[in-house]
């Protein structure tokens, strides 16, 4: 015997509404949407290049990768200094 009143309610014009300022009027199970990104602006439909950057994600990337080329190099003069001393020490 099937379930009754299991589905959730479905309304037509659910308001979806963008970042950009861009809104449509779109079915779905919730009233109201917030969105990102969307067929106005996205550079699929738009053909613009376009970096998107939620909550500086790509600035924290590129100081992580600056911080860890940084590491690399301090290990790499430690280690030419520790091998240094070495030599001097064996002489």
């Amino acid at each position: 015997m099937p379930k009754k009143n299991i589905h959730p309610k479905y309304h037509p014009q659910a308001k979806m509404t963008c970042a950009c300022g861009s809104e449509f009027n779109v079915g779905s199970t919730v009233p109201e949407i917030h969105v990102e990104i969307c067929s106005a602006c996205h550079p699929f439909y738009t053909g613009k290049q376009k970096y998107i950057d939620t909550a500086g994600r790509l600035e924290r990337f590129n100081k992580m990768v600056t911080k860890s080329k940084a590491i690399k190099e301090t290990k790499k003069t430690k280690v030419k200094k520790e091998s240094a001393k070495e030599k001097t020490k064996k002489k």
